[in-house]
C-alpha cells in the first residue's frame, strides 16, 4: 500500500485557557494568558514556594461522568477522555463496528495519574490506615487515558501511551501519523494529557529551580523560567481521501515526524538533537525549509532551553529563520508536560487554518542570545503553508511534528 496522506478531522482540547477549541483559540489570538495564583493545593506544611500555574478552571467532572465514574479516573484521564469525546464529536465520524476495530489510540502523559498516587501515600504516611484505595494502580497507571477512551468510545484497534516526558505528546502524534499513513489503522485518536499539581509533583520540580516566580516569558530577556500548567487535548486522524468522501471538514495535515536523542545529558539541551529531530520532520514531509512559515517552539522560558532552540532553529533554516514567525504558547496555557505538544498542536493546526499566528505572552524585552522572530505579545495575520510544533524533553528526547494547511 503507498503512504496515505493524513489529516486532521476533529479537535477536543481542555487547558487553562478554556474547556473547549473555541475558548482557547480567542484566548490565543488575544495573547491573553492562562497563569495565575495556584489553587487548591496547601504546600504550607512543606513550604512550598511554587505561587503561580496554569490550571483548568471550571471543569467539573460530574457534568461528563455518572453514576459515580468520576470516581474510577484520575483527573488526567478525565481530560483525556473529555477532550477524545469532544474531537470525534467534532469529527462527525459515525463509528461503525468496523471501524471501531480499527482505529488506532495513542495517547502521550509523562506522569500518569498524580493525584491518586499522592492520597495513597497520604493516607499510608500521614494518615497511618496502613492500606491505600483499591483503585489507586488504575487511576495511577499512565496508560489509563488511552484505556478509557477505548472504553468510552468502544474503540478495540490498538491503543497504548507513550511517556517520554515532555515530548510524549509529540511523540504519540507521530506514531498516530505514521499508523495512520501506513494503513495500520484507519483512523486513530491521538494527543496527551496532563494533571499533577500536588504538593509532592510541585515540590519536586521547586527542587529542580527551573520555576519561574511571577510568570513565563519565553525568548525575553529577564525571564526565570518555567510555569507549569495542565490539560488534555485530543485530534482525530484519518485518510486524506476518506475525509474527503465524506465530506469532513479538514483543519490541517499531519505530513512529517522527526525524533532523535541528545545523547548528552539528562537536563541540558543541545543543538545538533533538536536540529536533526526539525530536519527530520522536514524530510519526512518533504518540506523545503523556505516553505515552513511558523514554529510552535518548544519555549520553556528557561535559560537553559531558549538560546538553544534559537540556535537549533537557526542551524536548520540558515537564512531564512529570520523570515519565519516563532512563538511558544506555553507562555499562555504554561508547560502541561507530556499533554504539551498536544495543545501546542492544535495552536498549531489552527493557526495555519486561520491566518493567525498566535504570540508569546509576557514578552517584555529582546534577548541578545535569542535572536529570531518570536511574535511578541500579540498575533498575527499571516498565510502560512507550512508549520512545525517542537517538543524537547528531559531525558535529551526530541520530537518535532510538522503540518500543513488544508489541502484546498
Amino acid at each position: 500500500m503507498a503512504p496515505r496522506r493524513v489529516v486532521i478531522t476533529g479537535l477536543g482540547i481542555v487547558s487553562a485557557l478554556g474547556l473547549n477549541v473555541e475558548d482557547n483559540w480567542k484566548a490565543l489570538c488575544e495573547g491573553r494568558s492562562g497563569i495565575g495564583p495556584l489553587e487548591g493545593v496547601d504546600g504550607s506544611r512543606v513550604g512550598l514556594k511554587v505561587q503561580n500555574a496554569a490550571q483548568v478552571h471550571g471543569f467539573d467532572p460530574l457534568k461528563h461522568f455518572e453514576g459515580g465514574k468520576d470516581a474510577q479516573l484520575d483527573r488526567f484521564a478525565q481530560f483525556s477522555v473529555v477532550a477524545a469525546r469532544d474531537a470525534m464529536r467534532d469529527s462527525g465520524l459515525t463509528l461503525t463496528p468496523e471501524l471501531r476495530e480499527n482505529c488506532a489510540i495513542v495517547c502521550g502523559s509523562a506522569v500518569g495519574g498524580q493525584s491518586a498516587i499522592e492520597a495513597g501515600f497520604e493516607d499510608l504516611w500521614v494518615n497511618g490506615r496502613g492500606r491505600v484505595h483499591p483503585l489507586t494502580i488504575p487511576k495511577t497507571m499512565a496508560n489509563a487515558g488511552a484505556s478509557h477512551i477505548a472504553m468510552d468510545l468502544g474503540l478495540s484497534g490498538p491503543a497504548y501511551t507513550i511517556s517520554t516526558a515532555c515530548s510524549s505528546a509529540n511523540h504519540a502524534m507521530g506514531q498516530a501519523f505514521r499508523i495512520v499513513r501506513d494503513g495500520l489503522a484507519e483512523m486513530a485518536v491521538t494527543g496527551g494529557a496532563e494533571a499533577f499539581f500536588t504538593v509532592g509533583m510541585l515540590k519536586a520540580w521547586e527542587a529542580m529551580r527551573v520555576i519561574s516566580p511571577d510568570t513565563c516569558r519565553p525568548f525575553s530577556k529577564g525571564r526565570k523560567g518555567m510555569i507549569l500548567g495542565e490539560g488534555g487535548a485530543m485530534m482525530i486522524l484519518e485518510p486524506l481521501d476518506a475525509a474527503e468522501a465524506r465530506g469532513a471538514t479538514i483543519y490541517g495535515e499531519i505530513c512529517g515526524f522527526g525524533m532523535t536523542a541528545d545523547a548528552h545529558h539528562l537536563t541540558q539541551p543541545t543543538v545538533e538533537g533538536p536540529a536533526r529531530a526539525m530536519s527530520g520532520a522536514l524530510r519526512e514531509a518533504g518540506l523545503a525549509p523556505e516553505e515552513i512559515g511558523y514554529i510552535n517552539a518548544h519555549g520553556t522560558g528557561t535559560p537553559g532551553n531558549d538560546p538553544v532552540e534559537s540556535r537549533a532553529i537557526r542551524k536548520v533554516f540558515g537564512a531564512q529563520a529570520d523570515k519565519i514567525g516563532v512563538s511558544s504558547t506555553k507562555s499562555m496555557h504554561g508547560h502541561a508536560l507530556g499533554a504539551a505538544g498536544a495543545l501546542e498542536a492544535i495552536a498549531t493546526v489552527l493557526a495555519l487554518r486561520n491566518g493567525i499566528l498566535p504570540p508569546t505572552a509576557n514578552f517584555i524585552e529582546r534577548d541578545p542570545e535569542c535572536d529570531l522572530d518570536y511574535i511578541p505579545n500579540q498575533s498575527r495575520k499571516a498565510q502560512v503553508g507550512a508549520a512545525l510544533s517542537n517538543s524537547f524533553a528531559f531525558g535529551g528526547l526530541n520530537a518535532v511534528v510538522a503540518f500543513r494547511a488544508a489541502p484546498r
